[in-house]
């Protein structure tokens, strides 16, 4: 890899979110033709990235996909799931799925039995769909964790459980979960204990600059810290969930849009987790970068802005990344 500083390698990805923090892509992507869903895909693998973790399959008492469980959102095609995957297997890029979020369960409900049953038919669900696809990678389960500085009991069992079902099905897939409160890191034995029963592949921490709960020292702090606990359960990678947002309005509420940062404070983030993690991801790259020579474009000018400013980084930092497709 060239320079000091990783490239994004990974995003969020969602076909439809009920709230107004997806408010400047939303609505344009419920409406993209195939042909719109290949050139998205499109437009992030020709800038280096390589996964797409979905952040829901159902909300709000909707699913995007045909399902016994609730009724399919009116959308621009008939399955943009199956448009997205068939444009990862031709992009070479990696999806991890995700069995949420059913019904109104809150975190609290995850282990009763209606909720796991749901769950569970979820993941049925998107196997019969989609496990033939060769980009699908693996499962990211949903429901975040707060590290303060420990998991709590609740968050292993639901975790454990997740990835023993989804095993059931899909044996060669990899788990992934994206932990908060990353400020509050340990390395210690207790920490430790924990991260050798988590069962899965993969933590990819938020570095939650975005939402204002440490900022880019902190970040750097805190990875360091992971890197060290990681280093000793070495089959947990270390990934970093870097925030590429700020807010429109008042921060951290569901009511307020987001919208990209200053490319600076990305740069500054991108480096401040770089010497630690094996890979960073991005919460969001769909939306908030966006190519306004792409017909996959959202029409947002300020998501113009970061992707030119994005890729004119990578054709600076990373030309080796860059793709002709």
């Amino acid at each position: 890899m060239n320079g000091i500083v990783k490239p994004i390698r990974g995003t969020w990805f969602s076909v439809y979110w009920d709230d107004k923090r997806h408010y400047y892509w939303n609505s344009t992507c419920m409406g993209y033709t195939p042909e719109q869903w290949d050139a998205l895909i499109k437009d992030m693998a020709k800038l280096g990235l390589k996964y797409i973790v979905m952040c829901n399959v159902m909300i709000g008492g909707v699913c995007i996909y045909d399902s016994a469980l609730a009724p399919k959102i009116t959308m621009g095609c008939d399955d943009p799931m199956e448009e997205v995957f068939k444009a990862a297997d031709k992009y070479g890029m990696k999806i991890f799925m995700t069995n949420d979020y059913y019904e109104k369960f809150e975190f609290e409900d995850v282990l009763c039995k209606e909720s796991m049953d749901g769950r569970r038919t979820i993941v049925e669900e998107i196997v019969k769909r989609y496990g033939h696809h060769k980009s699908f990678y693996g499962w990211y389960w949903a429901w975040e964790a707060y590290i303060g500085p420990y998991f709590s009991d609740h968050f292993m069992k639901y975790i454990n459980s997740s990835t023993a079902m989804a095993r059931e099905y899909t044996p060669d897939a990899k788990f992934l979960t994206a932990p908060y409160g990353t400020s509050n890191a340990v390395c210690d034995d207790k920490f430790l204990s924990q991260l050798e029963k988590l069962d899965v592949d993969i933590v990819a921490y938020q570095d939650t600059v975005g939402c204002y709960a440490t900022d880019i020292d902190g970040s750097r702090r805190a990875f360091e810290i992971l890197r060290r606990a990681h280093d000793k359960v070495p089959q947990r990678a270390l990934w970093a969930d870097v925030e590429t947002f700020t807010w429109e309005g008042e921060a951290n509420r569901k009511e307020t849009p987001l919208i990209p940062a200053q490319f600076s404070r990305l740069e500054g983030q991108l480096e401040a987790v770089s010497p630690f993690v094996d890979e960073i991801l991005v919460f969001i790259f769909e939306g908030l970068f966006s190519d306004p020579n792409s017909i996959a474009f959202t029409g947002y000018p300020e998501a113009a802005r970061y992707y030119n400013e994005y890729t004119a980084w990578m054709k600076k930092n990373h030309p080796e990344c860059i793709k002709e497709l």
